[in-house]
């Protein structure tokens, strides 16, 4: 995962309906019939939502006659949180180390030009 996807994926997590269907989908697999009996929203609404966290790869869609079926995809969660907690952890190649550098050469840049003054 990169920022992109990580923004993307945070992005559609970030609506509260999304965010229901996922938690009703994290107890069983369910149809679109069973979403909309919980959700108060139109079926419209419901592909609408359900378009969202399929294609970011939350949330897996299997037709079944005239049915859809949806579950989690529990990878793709998992990778989230790797992604998560790997951003908020102190690392040796943490991408803040170059700034660190470009910031004490500036200092030094600018110590030596007021010492010149």
């Amino acid at each position: 995962m990169d920022y992109g996807t990580c923004a993307a994926v945070c992005n559609v997590l970030s609506d509260a309906t999304r965010l229901k269907i996922v938690d009703m989908l994290s107890c069983e697999e369910m149809c679109a019939c069973d979403l909309l009996e919980h959700l108060e929203i139109s079926q419209s609404t419901l592909s609408y939502h359900m378009k969202a966290l399929t294609s970011c790869g939350l949330v897996l869609g299997e037709k079944q006659g005239p049915w859809m079926r949806y579950h989690l995809d529990t990878t793709r969660f998992e990778e989230l949180a790797r992604y998560i907690g790997h951003l908020s952890m102190e690392k040796e190649d943490c991408i803040c180390e170059a700034a660190k550098r470009n910031c004490a050469d500036s200092i030094k840049v600018n110590e030596q030009m007021e010492e010149k003054k």
